[in-house]
């Protein structure tokens, strides 16, 4: 990863929010897993990550399976320039996994003039409260047994869900991730989540923005989770959808008719300035 010296790179005077502050080479990297501000007392270029909140997987019961949520939105700018200034930033909260009904959809980040969409919350299984259609948002969520994919406005649509004709066909469709769509289910298989996308703004490349898989009844093949980041579909009787690991902007994994009926949670987004 490129840093920038001399007249071209700005400087950082100080921080709120209690960001984890890292070197890499002559680099200094602020990350912020939550809301703060950072103020630069020189003017100049900087390395920018914006990642959005992960949605929610969605949850099901009584022989239905639901989908997986959607990627945050994914922005980086390897040569952006900054003013003299204090500049506010937002990391957006995932969104909750669905209660037999849809997920909830993630929240946007904001780094100052940017703000990075919230990924869609997946479709409920057709028998339960809320839309059996992935909702909308910078990736879409995936649907349920009988339902669409959400569009993505900031990156890949949602996989479609596959009701089939028994009970043991039904399976949801994988969130979209920042790049890939979501996968759509077939009989007996959740759909997969759509792949994130990797960055090194730390000095390690780590995947970001992945969708979450589709939950599957009476199978085991439920869908896995994008890049290892968007979390993995339930199959039936187990534990519900697996959340996406913290600050990777990635979507929840939907259920397939678990005890609970309850989807995994989307991972929060995360904001990453490298400086110098």
């Amino acid at each position: 990863m490129s840093a920038f010296s001399g007249p071209f790179a700005a400087t950082v005077s100080g921080t709120t929010g209690s960001p984890t502050i890292t070197t890499d080479g002559p680099a200094t990297v602020y990350a912020f897993t939550g809301d703060g501000s950072i103020t630069f007392s020189r003017p100049g270029l900087v390395n920018l990550l914006v990642v959005g909140g992960g949605g929610g997987g969605a949850g099901t019961t009584n022989t239905r399976a639901s989908g997986g949520g959607g990627a945050g939105g994914f922005m980086t700018n390897t040569e952006y320039f900054v003013q003299e200034g204090a500049v506010t930033v937002t990391v957006g909260p995932g969104g909750a996994g669905g209660n037999s009904a849809n997920g909830v959809s993630g929240t946007s980040s904001v780094f100052g003039g940017f703000s990075v969409p919230g990924g869609g919350g997946g479709g409920a299984g057709g028998d339960s409260s809320g839309s059996i259609n992935g909702l909308a948002g910078a990736s879409g969520g995936g649907g349920g047994d009988s339902g669409t994919g959400g569009l993505g406005v900031f990156g890949n649509a949602g996989g479609a869900g596959e009701l089939g004709g028994s009970n043991s066909d039904r399976a949801g469709g994988g969130g979209g991730g920042a790049g890939a769509v979501g996968a759509d289910a077939t009989a007996s298989v959740g759909g997969a989540g759509g792949a994130g996308i990797a960055s090194s703004i730390t000095g390690s490349s780590l995947f970001y923005s992945g969708g979450g898989g589709g939950g599957v009844h009476n199978s085991s093949t439920a869908g896995a989770g994008g890049s290892s980041v968007g979390g993995a579909g339930g199959v039936q009787n187990a534990t519900g959808g697996s959340a996406s690991p913290a600050n990777r902007g990635s979507g929840g994994g939907g259920t397939g008719d678990d005890p609970t009926g309850i989807g995994g949670n989307g991972s929060a987004g995360v904001v990453i300035v490298r400086v110098g």
